[in-house]
Formats: C-alpha cells, structure tokens, sequence
C-alpha cells in the first residue's frame, strides 16, 4: 500500500515537471519589434497623446548578417492612443512584429507635455507594465518627441539603442546631464520632499550666447561646426511633484550634482579665472572621493544647514606659466581663489533653488530627514515648504592632486640665444 502511494507521488511530480518544460511560447529573435525609445507628445484630443515609437533592427551590425544587409537599422511609427501601454496592438496594425519593450532605454517626453499637470498620469502608465524597466531614462526635448526622433541622426552609431547608451552615460560621468532615471522620478514626486531632474536634449540649434565658462550652455546653445549630429544632450529639466516647472543649464547641473550625495562624478572638466593673470582661465579636473557632510539645527523654527562639500582636484592647465609644482606660495594663493569662487558659485545656485523653485535639486532631505528621530516628525517639519527660508551655508573643500609638467618661460638671454 505504502509502494503504491509513492508511485502515485511520483507519477504526479513527473507530470508537473513534464508540464512546465518545453518550448510552445518561445519567439525568435527575428519576430520581435523591439522598442530602444518611446516618444510622447500632447495631442489636441483630450485624453489623447502622440506615442512615437523608435525600433531597431536588430539584424543591422550584427554577426550573422555581416553588416551588410540593405536594411535600415531603425523604424520611426507615431501614432494616437489613450497610453503608450495599449498603444502596441495599435501600432502591430502596421509593423509585422510583436512589438517590445524588452530593450526599452529611454522615454522620450516633449517640453510641451511635460509641463502639463495631467503628465503625471501619462508617465505612471510606466509603472503599470512589467517590461519597462525602472532604470530607463527619462528625457526631455525642446521640441516635440517625434521631431527630435526623425532629426537625430547619429553618424558613427549606426544602431540606435548604442547611440543612447553611449551619449547618456557619457553625459553622466561628466556631470553634464543628471544622474537620474525613471525609478528617481516616481521616488521623488511620491515623496514631495525634492526636485527631480531629467535630461534636456534637443536637435534645434539656437541663438549664438555670451558664456563665462564651457558648460555654461542649455540644449541648442552649443555652436559646432563640421559634419555632425544635430542632438545635443545639456542641462536638465526641473520637476516638482511630477511636472516640469523649469530648466538649468550644464554649469548648474554639475553644481546641483556637487551638493548632491547621490551622484558620482568621474570626469567633471571646467575652467576657473586664472588668479595669476585675468586674460586667462586654468583647465581643471573634479572629483569627489568623499561625501559632503551636513550639520543641521533649528532656530525659532527656522532650519540652519552647513554644507561641506570635498573636492579632489587636477591642475590641468598653467597659461600664465606660473609653475605650481615648485611655488607653495603660489598654490596656496589659486586654492583659496577657487575655494572663493566655487563657494559663491555653490551659493548662488542654493539661492536660486529657493527663490525660483521653491524646492532644491540635489535630495538634500536625505541627510536631513535623519536628524529626526521618526518619520511622522519629519513630514510635519515639512521639507518642500521649510526649504525656500532655510539659512543654508557651504563650504569647499579643495585637495590638490598632481599638477602634471610644468611649462617653463624662457629667460630674456635664452630668447636672445
């Protein structure tokens, strides 16, 4: 009897393992249509949008085809919808191909929608769908989503989804575009405590513009001459509580990613007024090794913040030839000037936050929020409404690293000779 129970188990482990195998819902490669971007644009209808959708081919540039197969390495198809989750059996009324979002890796959102307070409704369709991935990034275009699809066209990247990976990461590591992605963005406007900021990137070029620094630029400022891709990927978008309510520019993307403790600078390249002689302007390389540190109090209400910001810094210039590595003195001298000018730089950007945004950018109620001993203490301080009137103090840290080969001026009897 006990034999005859065990077979029966037996028999019936077998069946489910038998059920769960094989190969009836497999799909070739070849039958998807897979999604590398999602263009969104308003639409006159309401309740409508335009839904853009860029798919790549993935037979282009890869090893079985050679690279040279007559395709093309992208389809662009826009259409109108009530999401862009339903959007798909729409959009297979023309493409051959299960559409998917698979390898979905950017939402592209127009200025225009994006400034709408019912774009929180279009965007959360995004946390509906399984295949769209929390760490797709979001970005934000001067004109409409579709136009920048169409009008970007990359020279040395033939497969759009490498365009993308490489240009944003890129831009990241540089400091140059935020360090965000979609999951801040739902983080962010749940919470109602930060700003949230999003990638700017157009394919229109603006007017010619007095700059003070390299990356003192928006989306479409930058002038570039040759042969090259119109898409210029700078400065962020500003969001709050789920809508865009301004832009900055790179120069204040990268201070908001200074003060920030959540970002990672790698490679942040400016240029500061050179201290020595004003006709020029020293080359230097950031980084942060450390986090900022905080201090926090309380006055009559009031919230008093210090900020220590720890900077690690390359010396990649000298044109007024003044030889660093051999004159403490003159060191000393350049790190109390650029201590000086990146303290106002840092300042001014927090006073601005206040007075224009209301709210800060750089998620500065993460360190905060600690210095209350529960959560319910901490939203009744309410930090969005606290912030604008917060008495905020910062200071730089500045560590010097190598100042690299020194350029010698030669002497008045060497000239001769």
């Amino acid at each position: 009897m006990e034999q005859y129970k065990n077979l029966i188990k037996i028999s019936i482990m077998v069946i489910i393992i038998l059920s769960l195998t094989g190969c009836w819902d497999k799909k070739e490669l070849d039958q998807k249509a897979y999604v590398i971007g999602i263009g969104l644009d308003t639409h006159e209808k309401e309740g409508k949008i335009t839904v853009t959708y860029l798919i790549a081919n993935p037979e282009v540039g890869s090893q079985q085809s050679g690279g040279g197969t007559p395709e093309s390495p992208e389809e662009v198809i826009s259409l109108v919808a009530d999401d862009f989750i339903s959007s798909r059996n729409t959009a297979n009324t023309v493409i051959s191909k299960e559409i998917s979002y698979d390898l979905l890796s950017v939402i592209i959102v127009s200025e225009e929608l994006a400034r709408k307070p019912d774009f929180i409704r279009v965007i959360y369709s995004a946390a509906k769908d399984r295949e769209i991935k929390r760490n797709t990034d979001l970005l934000i275009t001067k004109e409409s989503a579709e136009t920048f699809i169409l009008n970007n066209k990359p020279l040395l990247e033939t497969r759009p989804h490498k365009f993308f990976e490489f240009m944003i990461g890129r831009g990241k590591e540089t400091g140059m575009i935020p360090n965000t992605d979609l999951n801040d963005f739902f983080k962010v406007a749940e919470s109602d405590a930060d700003l949230f900021l999003g990638i700017y990137a157009t394919t229109e070029r603006g007017r010619d513009k007095d700059i003070t620094s390299d990356d003192d630029f928006m989306a479409g400022e930058v002038q570039f001459g040759g042969k090259t891709n119109d898409a210029q990927f700078i400065g962020s978008a500003v969001f709050k509580e789920g809508k865009m309510i301004g832009k900055i520019t790179g120069e204040e993307t990268r201070i908001s990613s200074l003060l920030d403790n959540t970002w990672k600078l790698e490679d942040f390249k400016t240029t500061f007024k050179d201290p020595f002689d004003e006709r020029y302007r020293i080359s230097a390389r950031f980084s942060k090794q450390r986090k900022n540190r905080h201090t926090f109090k309380q006055r009559h209400g009031k919230a008093i913040i210090d900020i220590n910001v720890p900077v690690y810094v390359e010396i990649l210039s000298d044109p007024s030839m003044v030889n660093f590595a051999k004159n403490k003195d003159k060191i000393a001298e350049l790190k109390k000037s650029m201590t000086k000018t990146m303290e106002e730089h840092l300042s001014q950007y927090i006073k601005y936050t206040q007075e224009e945004f209301k709210g800060d950018t750089f998620h500065l109620s993460v360190p905060i929020r600690r210095e209350f001993l529960t959560l319910q203490e901490f939203r009744d301080f309410d930090w969005m409404k606290s912030y604008p009137n917060a008495e905020i103090n910062v200071s730089v840290d500045i560590r010097f690293g190598e100042f690299g080969r020194q350029t010698r001026l030669p002497s008045l009897q060497e000239v001769r000779d």
